[in-house]
């Protein structure tokens, strides 16, 4: 994928709600027009990366990119889990995110367990990744300083 790494922008808005109540890993979401605009070629699946919160501090993040086969969406939406502890939500603030690369091809699962267990796994192998100096100098490009 030579569209990568790959920057974007767009307020945060609802998603299903099911990243926090029913799998314990809340995300950000972004509105329909940013996941239009995503380039042809990168494809469906687990992407990890970097974002900002209202040009905050850049923290590590895990995104699916697709249709969720799991709860059959019926849009393709971008979510991201960024890997930090936030005490407020933060609906309407500009997130700002490094697609940096591709983790695995979305995929449906056959439970709930096994969902959040792919999760996890996703979670590990994107703060594995991000720790390697090909990703780190991501997180102080000036696109997060703007």
């Amino acid at each position: 994928m030579n569209c990568l790494p790959y920057f974007c922008t767009g307020p945060i808005v609802k998603g299903f709600g099911r990243g926090s109540k029913e799998l314990g890993c809340p995300t950000a979401n972004v509105p329909l027009e940013v996941v239009q605009q995503l380039p042809d070629e990168l494809q469906t699946g687990v992407y990890f990366g970097w974002a900002s919160i209202e040009n905050g501090d850049v923290h590590k993040a895990v995104l699916s990119i697709g249709w969720n086969p799991f709860y059959n969406n019926k849009e393709k939406s971008m979510e991201a889990h960024i890997i930090h502890k936030f005490d407020e939500d933060f609906y309407g603030k500009q997130m700002k995110l490094c697609i940096c690369g591709y983790l695995r091809p979305e995929t449906n699962f056959d439970s709930l367990d096994a969902l959040k267990a792919a999760i996890n796994e996703d979670i590990k192998n994107a703060k594995s990744q991000l720790d390697t100096e090909q990703f780190t100098n991501y997180k102080f490009n000036d696109y997060f300083k703007q």
